[in-house]
């Protein structure tokens, strides 16, 4: 399963010195707020947001995501 790299995109922003209000904007926010709660993981990014993020960092979406092994699917050595 893949999961939103969530610290890639604020190392991202910050070398880039894109600031949250500018994020912030570009996703439809009237303040920063609501961006800071997608950037901490309070809220989920939804795919058109994220599509937006991954283009004002100037990146493919594919580059934010990150594999994480879904532990509800783990191997069961008892299972054949």
């Amino acid at each position: 399963m893949c999961h939103v790299n969530l610290e890639k995109i604020r190392e991202l922003r910050r070398s880039l010195k894109i600031s949250q209000k500018t994020m912030a904007k570009n996703l439809g926010y009237k303040t920063e707020v609501g961006y800071l709660y997608l950037e901490k993981g309070r809220c989920r990014i939804r795919a058109d947001q994220l599509v937006i993020i991954a283009e004002t960092l100037g990146v493919k979406v594919a580059e934010l995501l990150t594999a994480k092994r879904d532990d509800a699917y783990a191997e069961d050595p008892n299972l054949r």
